[in-house]
């Protein structure tokens, strides 16, 4: 079995969104949700709840928004 980027789903206090997503990104996360309950051996999560972590990890492995984060943190200091 494949190594999924993501790991078991925490618990956390949400913030409401709601947004539209194509039928194929929806089908699209009921078989990561699957697949990872099989790779986790938990039981499977709302298909929603894959959303956050997989922003989260595609935010924190984008070296181009790093890069102008911390730019702009510099920028701002020296304000």
């Amino acid at each position: 079995m494949s190594k999924l980027k993501l790991g078991a789903i925490a618990e956390d206090k949400p913030v409401r969104l709601a947004l539209d997503l194509p039928a194929q990104v929806h089908r699209d996360l009921i078989a990561y949700a699957a697949l990872l309950a099989e790779e986790t051996g938990t039981p499977a999560v709302d298909p929603s709840k894959l959303i956050a972590p997989m922003l989260q990890r595609f935010i924190a492995s984008d070296r181009g928004f790093a890069k102008a984060r911390r730019a702009r943190k510099a920028n701002t200091h020296r304000d």
